[in-house]
């Protein structure tokens, strides 16, 4: 007897690989609060909060740590703000939110009927050249660090933004970082990472990488998109990807269906092991039409159940994907 798609939804262990809801924590944003996203078309945040999570069917939240490489502030201290806030939320809900850092404390969590809030940093301009930085931060619960952002770092060159240079690789900085996290047991995710690094990384790593939050070039030819030859390097590694809700980056009508084609791709070029959520909710977006924040996730199971994906590939997409590759590298 097949599950509808509400029974798979509510069944499965959801995941999302890419919030950056900490970043508003910072300026006061009370995420046990429901909140109404108060920009037009809920673009740039307000997405993300304890009771809108649990509408949702969301067990674990990846809360991104926004790494700004700006001179006024220093990175390393901005990322520290966004964990303290982090902390103080969960002391102040200890009944809805569990911060974790194992698959285990995300069972638990569910088990226990709070939200599991992971945390890794987007961007490693937080270490500031310091390699001694990525334990720090793992000593804090962080359980991915991002290679790049927007801006060019001592890892190495963006996607996209300040210091693009796509004949560019890793820096040898770079490639000990990806040493030092395989040897933390943090999660490298090559999220931003120019082409040539982000192949070069995966080739490097001696664990499961992650792309956090991305779009597929192979639904929609755009800047912001991974290629067919980086989703099979990240698939050589036992790694997935997070698909984002980024209406900007979807192309065709940029609603629902858009992000299901960008999921498909990713599954016939991947295989079932790879795809998972990586919305980047709370990240400045205008998030897909029928997606407008973390309530519509259920929207998003029925959709591509009547698209005909499958109960198995389903419940991989939705979170055991993520939370497998979370065990392999950071063990039980």
């Amino acid at each position: 007897m097949t599950r509808t798609a509400e029974e798979i939804h509510s069944q499965s262990l959801v995941v999302d690989l890419h919030a950056d809801t900490p970043m508003w924590m910072t300026l006061g944003y009370d995420v046990g609060v429901r909140h109404e996203p108060p920009f037009p078309h809920n673009a740039w945040g307000f997405h993300v909060d304890l009771p809108r999570a649990r509408e949702g069917g969301l067990d674990a939240q990846f809360f991104g740590l926004v790494s700004p490489p700006w001179r006024l502030l220093r990175p390393a201290t901005v990322v520290g703000w966004q964990l303290d806030a982090l902390e103080r939320a969960e002391r102040r809900y200890p009944d809805r939110l569990l911060l974790a850092s194992t698959a285990a404390e995300v069972r638990r969590a569910r088990a226990e009927g709070k939200l599991a809030g992971l945390r890794g940093i987007e961007g490693a301009h937080a270490l500031e050249g310091d390699l001694s930085r990525a334990a720090h931060f793992a000593g804090r619960g962080v359980v991915y660090v991002g290679l790049l952002h927007f801006h060019e770092n001592q890892a190495g060159r963006p996607a996209h933004g300040r210091g693009v240079d796509d004949s560019q690789g890793l820096t040898s900085h770079g490639r000990e970082l990806v040493d030092e996290l395989n040897r933390l047991r943090v999660m490298v995710d090559l999220t931003h990472v120019n082409r040539k690094g982000f192949l070069e990384a995966a080739r490097r790593s001696r664990a499961p990488v992650l792309v956090s939050h991305t779009t597929i070039l192979g639904a929609h030819r755009h800047w912001r998109g991974i290629d067919d030859e980086q989703i099979r390097a990240v698939a050589d590694t036992g790694g997935c990807v997070g698909v984002m809700f980024a209406s900007e980056f979807l192309g065709g009508g940029r609603g629902v269906e858009d992000v299901c084609r960008h999921v498909e791709h990713l599954l016939d070029v991947g295989g079932e092991g790879v795809p998972a959520l990586g919305s980047d909710f709370d990240g400045m977006i205008t998030p897909a039409a029928g997606l407008p924040d973390v309530t519509g996730l259920p929207g998003l199971t029925e959709t591509l159940h009547r698209r005909g994906l499958t109960e198995r590939q389903l419940e991989k997409l939705l979170g055991e994907n993520a939370l497998r590759v979370l065990e392999e590298v950071r063990g039980s």
